[in-house]
């Protein structure tokens, strides 16, 4: 399953989360996702303090127990998704029934 998460920092915590990213290597960073997380892509809004990841698990709590590694720092929220191939075949699904 693919899960979106997005974040919105919490006010006054840009310095320290941006500090802790920048100083955290892709591979800690990633071991801190465990096995059964893998990272599609992260995007980071630095001026609006917010950004969006997709993660592909077939997990819920391992994604969430790597947010909540961020938590403390601003909202998060995940919500799976599918992608366009998947949509369509849903569409046609339920265009069958």
């Amino acid at each position: 399953m693919k899960f979106l998460v997005t974040w919105r920092l919490h006010a006054g915590a840009m310095d320290e989360a941006l500090a802790l990213f920048s100083e955290t290597p892709a591979e800690q960073d990633q071991a801190a996702m465990g096995d059964k997380v893998k990272l599609i892509g992260r995007w980071h809004d630095l001026v609006g303090g917010c950004g969006a990841a997709v993660f592909e698990s077939d997990s819920i709590s391992a994604v969430s127990a790597y947010a909540l590694q961020w938590n403390r720092y601003m909202e998060i929220e995940i919500s799976p998704v599918i992608d366009d191939e998947e949509a369509r075949a849903v569409g046609l699904q339920m265009a069958g029934e």
